[in-house]
This record gives structure tokens, sequence and C-alpha cells, in this order.
């Protein structure tokens, strides 16, 4: 059985690519800080440059919400500073698991394709997974939603289907 929501998020350090350089990326870094973590199959595809845009249009949303947002596949650091010549400027560093290690640990790798499915973790400030969906390929994720559920996570308290925010909670759990 891979890891489940309540569990400690597994550690990695990975080399990703922020604006033109190249940079060592902990998971150990954004301690006290939320991280939503998504893994996608590969660069120079057709729905993920629609989720990494989106992604970084929204970049300044997660931020308010002291959310630091890691895009990873596993193609190199080389492939996704190619990438962002036809992607344009990224709000968020994307990592390289070109090892496919850390695909692995978080249960999204397709080893028979040797690629990851769309997967989306958020990580709590002490590290532990709060939240994960592992969906098909050939689907884009919402990023609307992962907000939604970010900022319900962030109330502490119980959220009722379709909760917004600025609507009443349940109160605590």
């Amino acid at each position: 059985m891979g890891i489940q929501v309540g569990q400690c998020a597994p550690g990695f350090t990975m080399q990703g690519v922020v604006g033109e350089k190249f940079e060592d990326f902990s998971l150990d870094n954004y301690r006290g800080k939320w991280v939503v973590l998504f893994f996608y199959p590969l660069d120079f595809t057709f729905i993920c440059p629609t989720e990494i845009t989106e992604f970084s249009k929204r970049d300044s949303d997660f931020k308010a919400l002291k959310a630091q947002v890691l895009g990873v596949s596993i193609d190199s650091v080389f492939s996704h500073k190619a990438w962002m010549k036809d992607l344009g400027k990224l709000n968020y560093p994307l990592l390289s698991d070109i090892t496919k290690e850390v695909s692995r640990k978080y249960g999204v790798l397709l080893e028979d394709k040797g690629i990851s499915l769309r997967g989306t973790f958020i990580i709590d400030p002490e590290g532990k997974i709060k939240y994960q969906l592992v969906h098909d390929l050939g689907i884009g994720r919402s990023v609307e939603e992962i907000l939604r559920v970010l900022n319900a996570l962030q109330t502490g308290e119980l959220c009722p289907v379709e909760w917004k925010p600025g609507k009443k909670t349940l109160g605590k759990g």
C-alpha cells in the first residue's frame, strides 16, 4: 500500500528550474509552509501545459494562502528549461524526478510506461499529507478545486460539500 492522507510526506531533494536557473529543492526547506506538490506525465504534451500555466496564473492565490506550488515530472531539468521557452515564465519551479524515485515514493509512477500519473498532494506545515488526488493521464486537474481544498484545510474546521471560502463551516470536528 502506498502513502495515505495523514502520513508524513516522503522527503525529497530534486534539481529544478526556476526562471533561467537550476537549483536544488528539498521538501525540508518548506517546513512551516503549505506545499502543493503536483506530478504530471511529461513535458511537451497536450494537457500538461494547460495545467502548468494555470498553476502559474493562480500562483498569487497560493502565495496568499502561504503555500508553495512545486511541479514534478520525470523529465530532465534541460527538458524543463527548453519547454519553458514555449510556456513562458512560470511563477513556481518545475522539478526533475529523472530517477523516478520520488514518483515511486508518492505512488504515482506508472512502472510499465515510465511516467507519472497526474497526482496532486497538499502537504501541511508539519509535513503531513492532508490531501491527495491521483487520476488518469487524459484528464487535466482543477486548480480551482485545489485552491478550494487548501482553503478548507486551513480553516481547521469541518467543511460541508461544495463549501467555498466565506461560507459557513460546520465548526470544529
